[in-house]
């Protein structure tokens, strides 16, 4: 019987193919032409310990996360702009507008314009 020997880069190689890229043993075996018991097998010899593993996966958990969070505030705090300037057809900023019928903050002498303006 014939077997075939692998290069213990190939095999590192592979091993990184399912633990940092995210495939499956199964696709990652039947791309490389290899079976998935040696995958498995290599996986143990090779692969991340179990720790390493579950604080990686912790951390991905923690940046999906985080990365929906932003995705939703970013929605709401555009749909809150478009409301602002579309409800009234004014912006709701302080400008310093001298000749502006608006209302005056008298702290630091800007006023709350009622008047349509620009200001990004």
């Amino acid at each position: 019987m014939n077997r075939k020997r692998y290069t213990e880069e190939f095999k590192t190689e592979a091993v990184k193919q399912v633990t940092e890229r995210g495939y499956s043993v199964a696709e990652v075996a039947k791309r490389l032409g290899t079976t998935t018991h040696s995958l498995y097998a290599w996986l143990k010899r090779y692969g991340a310990s179990q720790p390493q593993q579950a604080k990686r996966s912790d951390d991905q958990a923690e940046i999906a996360k985080l990365k929906a969070e932003l995705r939703r505030v970013t929605e709401e705090r555009d749909i809150l702009k478009k409301a602002a300037v579309d409800s009234i057809g004014h912006c709701n900023r302080y400008s310093k507008m001298p000749n502006c019928r608006g209302l005056m903050n008298e702290a630091d002498q800007t006023i709350l314009c009622g008047q349509w303006c620009d200001l990004r």
